[in-house]
């Protein structure tokens, strides 16, 4: 099977359903966003710091891909056949970072991010979330947005910052401290 089409050379792309938008339409920049933030978090979750934490981070990657395939879809009939969006995963995240939490140190001071590359990613990917985010915001001034994705994204950039923080514990590393 080819992989290339030809078909988004006039700068179009097809949704989920067959409706054609252009490449720079607000709701491909969201779930385009998406697709980049699931590529970082891939990376992120390749760190030998992370190897505990792998089977996280591919239940995160299969939501980031729900939540997309979502935002792809305008078809009603095409929505129905969409995977459900994870309604009980901000629980689980806020539950995740309160343990993490609770083993970190009180935060004092803002956290630049670096000291292992590792903690870097995880604040890579925490600002990919919150530029997500936006995307998200500004797409649902113009068309609906399920309640749900904004939530789960914001939510998520919490996630990389706790992440971070705990990256640093878990691997000895100091974290990197803004300083004036």
């Amino acid at each position: 099977m080819r992989i290339y089409t030809r078909n988004g050379d006039d700068g179009t792309t097809a949704l989920f359903g067959g409706q054609r938008v252009n490449k720079d339409d607000l709701r491909l920049e969201a779930y385009g966003t998406l697709d980049e933030l699931n590529a970082f978090l891939g990376a992120l979750g390749e760190h030998p710091v992370c190897a505990e934490e792998r089977d996280w981070v591919r239940t995160l990657q299969h939501d980031l891909f729900n939540l997309g395939s979502h935002l792809a879809t305008v078809d009603p009939d095409m929505a129905q056949h969409l995977p459900p969006l994870p309604e009980g995963r901000i629980a689980e995240m806020e539950a995740w970072m309160d343990a993490r939490d609770a083993e970190l140190p009180a935060l004092k001071s803002f956290i630049l991010p670096g000291g292992h590359p590792a903690v870097a990613a995880a604040h890579v990917c925490r600002t990919v979330a919150r530029r997500a985010e936006r995307r998200l915001v500004a797409l649902s001034h113009h068309a609906e947005v399920p309640a749900l994705i904004p939530q789960y994204i914001n939510r998520l950039s919490d996630v990389f910052f706790v992440w971070g923080r705990w990256i640093s514990m878990q691997s000895g590393t100091a974290e990197v401290l803004w300083t004036k």
